[in-house]
């Protein structure tokens, strides 16, 4: 079942959402060659916890970060360290949530760390780009699969546009989202329109593509949590959490309701 909120509770999440917005701005900042990725889960647990938040990931089944810093062939999960450093040219994927009140706010960027190729660049906009077609599709009444097929459609057009074939990642996906991280329903990236249960207003919503430069198949490393491109292909991962009101798709974790 999916949970559906009052206008007060989506306003809730609202300030978990703006508490993520502004922590993955300061990791962008800071997410420069020469830093590791350990530095930049410092610094986002310092942002969540100084606005009297709790990082959502802190201990989840385990995970030992605040946030998921993946990098280059990296999909998403990975797990931060003061060993890795980051370079010129290198793409970070940074997934990020936090509990504010009891609600919980998650997002996602792909950070250019330097100048990065123009490959690198083209799969991180298609990427946001198909994002993006998925948020247009979040209205009531549509089926939660019109999502997806918006973000395979709009992931496939941008790719043929660049004259490539991205690998769309199916196995991981969206969800819902409220007084818990994960909820119903799981949101496929890939799919036909139609399907799956009705959207209504009240509902929320983490949408988050994945695409690949390469393959779609990924693999899992040993310490159980990074996922990577099985062929090492680089990746790219953007999310935002959407809530469904009268007016249309309201995105929670932008900075402001004009910029996505």
């Amino acid at each position: 079942m999916i949970e559906v909120k009052t206008p007060g509770e989506l306003d809730a999440m609202r300030e978990a959402g703006l508490v993520v917005a502004r922590t993955l701005a300061r990791v962008r900042a800071a997410a420069v060659p020469g830093a590791t990725t350990g530095e930049l889960d410092e610094l986002a647990e310092q942002t969540i916890r100084d606005a009297g938040a709790v990082p959502s990931f802190q201990g989840y089944h385990g995970f030992p970060a605040s946030i998921c810093a993946s990098v280059n062939e990296q999909v998403v999960h990975g797990i931060p360290s003061r060993d890795r450093v980051l370079g010129e040219g290198d793409l970070l994927s940074v997934d990020c949530g936090a509990i504010l009140d009891g609600w919980h706010g998650d997002s996602a960027v792909t950070i250019e760390v330097g100048e990065v190729s123009a490959l690198d660049r083209a799969l991180s906009e298609a990427t946001r780009a198909a994002m993006l077609a998925g948020i247009q599709a979040v209205r009531a009444g549509a089926r939660l699969t019109d999502i997806s097929h918006s973000i395979e459609t709009e992931a496939r057009r941008v790719a043929g546009e660049h004259g490539v074939d991205y690998g769309m990642i199916a196995e991981y996906g969206g969800h819902g989202i409220g007084r818990e991280m994960h909820m119903d329903p799981f949101l496929p990236n890939v799919g036909k329109p139609g399907r799956g249960p009705k959207l209504a207003v009240g509902m929320a919503l983490a949408i988050e593509p994945m695409l690949t430069g390469g393959s779609s198949e990924t693999v899992e490393l040993e310490d159980g949590w990074t996922v990577i491109t099985a062929d090492g292909s680089r990746a790219a991962h953007w999310e935002h959490t959407v809530a469904i009101t009268e007016d249309g798709p309201w995105v929670l974790t932008a900075p402001d309701e004009n910029n996505v």
